[in-house]
């Protein structure tokens, strides 16, 4: 389609009956994949770590392929992704959050998605817009929602500045041309050629193949500073300007409203559930606002009432819940604080009360609104991008001495607040490192970037015992109601003699205590602990609540790393100054959940 005058969105909806939006998306587990590096069509030997492992790194010639292979298209597609549902669906799955999949500029690598040249099409790379249906209705058929990852802020390196690449200033620059299908900047920036352009030149649809359509200011260099980081181009992605006004008075622009009807579009056609959208820090929240309520009373007309939107909000949590609060998102990607804290608290190089103080301490929260926390913000470690690292790029296994405490990683992320999301490969140990964002988006179906470093290898190993780990937390997840709303709460412990109760602690060097934590809901008390320490099993006491337990009462293990502990009961002791608490023993890099009885 070249304009947006071709959608009939009324014909569309016809009388199809579209998939309900789930009654709670904070009770599910997303996993984020990126299309071309998930799953291809072709099938490959499995991974065998003996064997195979760096099996691409046998000279320099072969390391250098490999690194190159890494900025270009692997081959992952939507046919791919169907294929491998039902190992999604017995990982426990039940959001599948996948990349952009809209066409790409033809001459561009753009492997990722982000840079998209026309908002009515899928990248042939990625397939087509049956594969998409296919993919989502098989999904659906597994009780597997689907939400897309979609952009409104820039679209790809569509046109070439008079002069190259200019950086942002404030003002407006000239533009030579856009671009045609070869890259070359050759497309008459005030009368384009539509027919000639159509379908690799330029951007399309047609109503965005204008000048207007761009705030044409040059690159942002301050990625702090307001108004470069809402006006300035992504390097060569280029800012699409989506209108002016303040957030009660905001006019949407052309492009906005095109982008808009495209988005509505294909979740008509696919029957899609929900969007991740990109880069909101970077939107005037009135251009957010507007998508926003459109988006969402489309969906209604499709019977999708709750139909979710997550933004990708950076500038802290405080930011996160003001802007999703103005905008009317759903949630927010907690990629500051979370994934950092997450991750270093599960490896025992921070203390517990880093990651745990997240969801509990804030300015703008009275007391009962943590819940906010608990269901609008998405929880994770690894991710595509890694924005807390900023000089070095690496996934949770990559630093080999804490790589064994992965799932203690996986446990704390599926049973603390917020809505848990998995990065694909996580779950096979990806180890991917390096000073480029392409060594944590290793190919996992194989091809010529595959992870550990090889070639021509598949990881959808279901017997990896990382994966049946993460299975049977899922479980868990889904059984046990508290374990994805309870209330929650950092549980103090002691393990000397003198019974000095306090929070586990990072003194400058590992955690060696047990981090232990509660979720209460409805009178009825989980108790959770890991043990950080590598290779020494501890015993602690911990505290539990006073007035929902009495001395002697009992608690039952639901679930030990130590299989000999599961169904055995502990009582209800009371400590030196007076507190109820249990006394619990964890293997070296153990788990143990408790309920009381």
């Amino acid at each position: 389609m070249k304009s947006i005058k071709e959608l009939n969105l009324n014909k569309l909806k016809g009388n199809k009956k579209f998939t309900k939006s789930p009654e709670a998306w904070d009770e599910q587990i997303f996993y984020f994949l990126l299309v071309d590096r998930f799953a291809g069509e072709e099938d490959y030997p499995l991974y065998d770590q003996d064997r195979d492992y760096e099996n691409a790194l046998l000279d320099e010639e072969s390391k250098n392929q490999w690194r190159q292979n890494g900025e270009d298209w692997i081959g992952g597609t939507l046919k791919g992704i169907t294929k491998k549902l039902d190992y999604l669906d017995e990982l426990g799955v039940s959001v599948l959050w996948i990349s952009p999949i809209l066409k790409q500029p033809v001459f561009s690598k753009n492997y990722h998605g982000y840079g998209i040249q026309n908002f009515l099409e899928i990248d042939p790379h990625f397939g087509n817009k049956d594969d998409l249906k296919e993919l989502v209705e098989k999904a659906h058929s597994r009780g597997i929602y689907i939400m897309l990852d979609v952009i409104i802020n820039h679209s790809g390196d569509v046109f070439e500045y008079l002069n190259e690449a200019p950086v942002y200033t404030g003002e407006p620059y000239e533009v030579q041309a856009f671009r045609d299908s070869k890259g070359q900047p050759s497309v008459d920036p005030t009368n384009p050629d539509y027919e000639k352009n159509y379908p690799d030149g330029g951007i399309w649809p047609q109503e965005l193949f204008d000048l207007d359509t761009f705030n044409r200011r040059g690159y942002i260099r301050n990625w702090d500073n307001d108004p470069e980081y809402r006006e300035g181009d992504f390097f060569s992605l280029k800012k699409i300007n989506t209108g002016q006004g303040n957030l009660n008075n905001y006019q949407a622009s052309k492009a906005l409203k095109t982008m808009t009807d495209c988005y509505k579009y294909w979740i008509a056609y696919a029957d899609l559930d929900g969007f991740r959208l990109d880069t909101v820090k970077h939107l005037s929240p009135g251009a957010t606002r507007y998508f926003t309520a459109e988006i969402k009373e489309f969906a209604q007309t499709l019977g999708k009432k709750n139909f979710y939107i997550i933004g990708e909000i950076t500038g802290g949590m405080e930011f996160a819940k003001m802007v999703c609060e103005q905008t009317g998102l759903n949630a927010a990607l907690g990629i500051n604080k979370i994934p950092e804290n997450l991750e270093n608290v599960a490896k025992g190089y921070y203390s517990a009360e880093n990651y745990f103080s997240i969801f509990t301490n804030s300015s703008l929260l009275n007391e009962g609104q943590h819940q906010w926390y608990h269901k609008n913000v998405i929880t994770m470690f690894d991710d595509h991008d890694m924005v807390y690292q900023q000089q070095s790029k690496e996934r949770f296994a990559a630093d080999k001495k804490t790589a064994p405490l992965l799932k203690n990683a996986i446990f704390l992320n599926f049973f603390t607040a917020g809505i848990p999301c998995v990065y694909y490969g996580t779950e096979q140990g990806f180890d991917g490192s390096g000073d480029n964002d392409k060594y944590i988006r290793e190919a996992m179906f194989g091809g010529d970037f595959g992870a550990f470093r090889t070639h021509n290898r598949s990881f959808f190993d279901q017997k990896n015992p990382i994966y049946q780990e993460m299975k049977k937390l899922a479980k868990l997840r889904k059984k046990y109601i508290n374990l994805r709303i309870g209330r929650q709460y950092l549980r103090e412990i002691s393990n000397s003699k003198n019974e000095n109760f306090h929070l586990p602690t990072a003194n400058g060097g590992r955690c060696t205590e047990i981090i232990a934590w509660s979720r209460i809901l409805s009178q009825e008390e989980l108790l959770l602990a890991i043990n950080c320490e590598l290779d020494r099993e501890q015993n602690s006491k911990v505290i539990v609540d006073n007035e929902l337990h009495n001395l002697g009462d009992k608690f039952v293990c639901l679930y030990s790393s130590d299989q000999q502990q599961i169904g055995k009961d502990i009582e209800v002791i009371k400590g030196a100054q007076g507190n109820n608490c249990l006394k619990i023993n964890l293997a070296a890099k153990g788990r143990v959940i408790y309920k009381s009885l």
